[in-house]
């Protein structure tokens, strides 16, 4: 089975997810990242909030998750950036793109 990495993020705004995508695709980390709105209800310091927020989803290889995230948390601007990733298995075609799209 071929696998790549889906990183997850969300982001403060619009802005933000965009630069933070852009710097990883041009680092080579990610092959892509697809950013959407969404309406996020978390607990933090003690209350329920409901915040705005946007999701990106970056497409990377498994090794290279650990280093994307980092990437994405030393860019962010969150005290703590809700930052997850899996692998997932993909087409042989996606694999490849994603490979000659990100650093060997």
């Amino acid at each position: 089975m071929n696998e790549i990495a889906l990183v997850r993020a969300t982001f403060a705004d619009r802005a933000e997810a965009e630069r933070i995508a852009r710097a990883a695709v041009e680092a080579r980390l990610a092959a892509c990242a697809n950013l959407t709105a969404a309406e996020s209800i978390f607990a933090w310091d003690g209350r329920i909030a409901v915040e705005p927020e946007i999701v990106g989803v970056f497409k990377t290889r498994s090794r290279l998750a650990p280093f994307l995230a980092a990437r994405i948390a030393a860019l962010h601007s969150y005290e703590l950036p809700a930052i997850t990733w899996w692998t997932v298995a993909a087409d042989d075609r996606v694999i490849a793109w994603v490979n000659a799209s990100t650093d060997d």
